[in-house]
């Protein structure tokens, strides 16, 4: 069978390259037949000049038009939504349900949904006014941007489907796309819906396009390409942080989600109060998707006691009980056995002894602990990130040891903290959550990281190295558009030279502009 083509400029068309690959079931070890190329860097050269080409047509688009594209597309992948979530999880080894077909899926489409509804109402662009100067300003598009999605969630963050996809296409940028190599059948599937959506709006032909994998070096040299105005990047710490040095030596921004451990703090009074369901709840939080969520907590710090010993008893216990499920790859396999084994070096002690497991894609629940004196001997070892069914418990033998731990933390997309309902940990709370709140995008009370809902007050993101920035959420319209976005400032230009959204007639009657210092959904009058 030939190579699927790749969707550059306009057309589907083959690669430059005869280099192929597969995907590969990962609960089967079967080889999936469709193969895909590896594009060198004369796809890319296409795609860059094609995306820059569209770049000033999309940014004069108006919003209903590209609002448009994005509701017919979320129409589409739900038309497709029993052969998209059959790929998916042939590629991916997720459950089919509840996973993909009923959670992931509507929240692919919601997001595209929430993008398009941004867009037409108009104030994620902040449009502000000061009439006594005649000075306007507004967010607008930054131009073409490369997106690269994780393994991990195969619709929601997917290069050509996901929340970058939707925010910045909303604002009004070109995509190029680059499917993650684990998932190209699912990423084709998608790219046809989109396509086919987009040849029903009146947006440029390149618009959007679709390579399927890339050598570190040619991703590299197109992150630090002029006719490149923005990356969006989801992975690991390693290949995030090596796009960045190339986007940063050429002024390009890049948004990055890369590794947490999103530390969990249990007080005394809590585990008192109620240890049992703290251990349910952490332990289905820490073992969901086989450990594969960014928000997995990775981390819990405790002060030693005879209730945080049973307590650790008890999560050891679920852990050994629960069936190890299949994990994304042999590679997401290979880098948890690595990095268990770094924590196992750095001192962690195995708390749930395992024979190999015979399956290439299944690792066994795991569960580790050092003592916080450990902790701080090793901090950057023992914040190695474990990525899958594996978390590390660290013991501190006083609330002073335990803010110790906490100053020594890198920055996470959440931080939790679990306290007494009488009131008795108060103290200790006060104290660390004035610790661990700089530390973390999100805090949050009495609950577990894993759930991240899709709103406009959420935050999906955090200080680094979490993320590259830690002003941005990845989740949450209208908020997550204005990464994508450049202001853009208008001094003394006629009105009718001016984006609509700051003309004097507001445009929708529904944008909240910031006029002569107030927030209002009055017209200018003229």
């Amino acid at each position: 069978m030939p190579p699927h083509p790749i969707y550059i400029n306009g057309t589907w068309r083959p690669a430059a390259s005869r280099e192929i690959f597969h995907a590969t079931n990962p609960a089967t070890g079967e080889v999936l037949e469709d193969a895909y190329p590896v594009s060198t860097w004369p796809d890319l050269d296409i795609a860059l000049s094609a995306a820059a080409e569209a770049a000033p047509q999309l940014a004069q688009t108006p919003p209903a038009a590209i609002a448009d594209f994005l509701n017919r597309y979320a129409q589409r992948i739900e038309a497709c939504a029993a052969e998209l979530t059959a790929r998916a999880a042939a590629e991916t080894a997720l459950p089919l349900a509840p996973r993909l077909r009923d959670v992931e899926l509507p929240r692919t489409t919601a997001q595209l949904r929430q993008a398009a509804a941004a867009v037409v109402e108009g104030s994620w662009s902040l449009p502000t006014i000061d009439t006594t100067h005649n000075i306007r300003s507004c967010l607008a598009p930054l131009g073409p941007v490369l997106l690269m999605g994780p393994n991990n969630f195969p619709f929601a963050y997917n290069a050509i489907s996901g929340g970058d996809f939707a925010a910045a296409l909303a604002v009004g940028n070109p995509i190029i796309a680059k499917a993650h190599p684990l998932q190209p059948n699912t990423t084709r599937l998608l790219a046809e819906q989109a396509v086919a959506a987009l040849a029903e709006t009146p947006l440029p032909k390149s618009t959007l396009q679709l390579i399927y994998h890339m050598s570190p070096d040619t991703g590299l040299r197109a992150a630090a390409d002029p006719r490149l105005a923005a990356l969006g990047f989801t992975g690991s710490r390693r290949a995030g942080l090596a796009l960045k040095a190339a986007a940063d030596q050429a002024g390009k921004v890049i948004y990055l989600e890369m590794s947490s451990l999103n530390p969990v703090i249990i007080l005394p009074g809590a585990l008192r109060e109620r240890p049992e369901k703290i251990a349910d709840e952490f332990a289905d939080s820490a073992l969901a998707a086989n450990g594969q969520f960014c928000t997995n907590p990775g981390l819990t710090l405790l002060l030693a006691g005879p209730e945080t010993t049973a307590f650790i008893a008890a999560v050891k216990t679920r852990f050994q009980s629960r069936t190890p499920g299949t994990l994304l790859s042999e590679g997401v396999a290979h880098g948890l056995r690595a990095s268990v084994a770094t924590l196992r070096n750095a001192g962690a002690t195995l708390l749930t002894p395992y024979p190999p497991s015979p399956a290439p894609c299944v690792h066994p629940n795991t569960l580790l602990h050092v003592t916080a004196a450990q902790f701080l001997a090793q901090p950057d070892a023992l914040q190695t990130e474990a990525f899958g069914n594996a978390s590390l418990f660290v013991t501190a033998d006083s609330p002073g040891q335990l803010a110790e731990v906490l100053a020594a933390l890198e920055g996470q997309l959440t931080g939790s903290i679990y306290s007494s309902t009488t009131g008795a940990d108060d103290g200790l709370y006060i104290r660390f959550a004035q610790l661990l709140r700089p530390k973390v995008g999100r805090f949050l009370n009495d609950k577990m990281p894993t759930g991240v809902t899709v709103c406009p007050a959420m935050n999906h993101g955090g200080p680094y190295p979490a993320t590259g920035h830690p002003g941005y959420s990845a989740v949450g319209a209208p908020g997550t558009l204005r990464r994508f976005a450049m202001l853009q400032c208008y001094d003394h230009v006629r009105v009718g030279r001016l984006p609509a959204v700051l003309t004097n007639k507001n445009p929708t009657g529904r944008t909240w502009r910031l006029i002569d210092g107030t927030y209002t959904l009055a017209d200018i009058p003229d």
